[in-house]
């Protein structure tokens, strides 16, 4: 309990810090208007925060149409992974004021970039795939392990450092953004670490020890 309040107090600080810029999004994105709002930072977190009653929507619609006792569980996992995810990915592909008209970038050194990226690159890096690691393993048993949410992470970072590189968005194919990247996605798969989804024996098994 004490974490849930924790948790809803840092979230309620965060919207307080952040209103006045969201709110400068509201208009073009409650419009209907694509220019100003889903090609924008600020448009994009605003209609993810709005969509979070979606969400739990679908997580409940989930939960009614399956059974077993760990359906909570998987929903709110299938939904997680994807309601965190995509929104960051789409931050990560927006395209630069000059996509189509200068080549990709690459950064190969590592640790090279993070003294450019400060607090809040850093921070937004360790973000990107947080979600997926820290609901992925709550609904694969093959990814309830460290390392593996690890290369699960750093796959996923090459892939979208490869398609800012290809489509020549005007970002920075960096090797710094995949170990950040990978990082955050660790370090929340281990906070997840007592939901971790696990094998049917071993679940067996511990239910026969208790």
């Amino acid at each position: 309990m004490k974490r849930i309040v924790l948790g809803v107090l840092g979230l309620a600080g965060l919207l307080y810090v952040v209103r006045r810029p969201l709110a400068m999004s509201a208009p073009r994105c409650f419009g209907g208007h694509w220019h100003g709002c889903y090609d924008t930072e600020n448009g994009v977190v605003l209609m993810t925060l709005v969509g979070l009653p979606v969400a739990a929507l679908a997580v409940w619609a989930l939960v009614l149409v399956r059974r077993g006792g760990d359906r909570w569980r998987r929903s709110i996992a299938e939904v997680g992974v994807v309601y965190g995810t995509v929104p960051m990915v789409w931050l990560t592909l927006m395209p630069g004021p000059g996509a189509g008209l200068v080549p990709g970038r690459l950064s190969l050194v590592p640790l090279r970039d993070l003294v450019t990226m400060g607090p809040l690159g850093i921070g937004g890096n360790l973000l990107i795939f947080a979600a997926l690691g820290f609901f992925a393993p709550m609904r694969f048993v093959a990814l309830a392990s460290a390392p593996r949410i690890l290369v699960l992470g750093a796959g996923c970072s090459v892939l979208v450092e490869v398609a800012q590189y290809a489509f020549q968005l005007d970002r920075v194919s960096s090797v710094d953004d995949v170990l950040v990247n990978a990082t955050g996605a660790v370090l929340a798969g281990l906070a997840s670490r007592r939901w971790w989804r696990v094998p049917e024996k071993q679940r067996e098994k511990v239910t026969t020890t208790s």
